[in-house]
């Protein structure tokens, strides 16, 4: 925490370390959320008569 933090230069772009990091984790939960299942509710199944069981 006493010393600076190391930065990337590429071109146009100066970035730490520490934020690209953020960045990247934050991508990776994000992709993981999109292709994660949703919880489904359970089917409900009727009875011959028409009601629900």
């Amino acid at each position: 925490m006493d010393t600076p933090a190391t930065y990337l230069n590429w071109n146009f772009i100066l970035i730490s370390i520490p934020n690209l990091l953020m960045i990247a984790g934050m991508i990776v939960v994000f992709l993981v959320a999109l292709v994660a299942p949703f919880p489904r509710h359970a089917e409900v199944v009727e009875s011959e008569d028409g009601r629900d069981a």
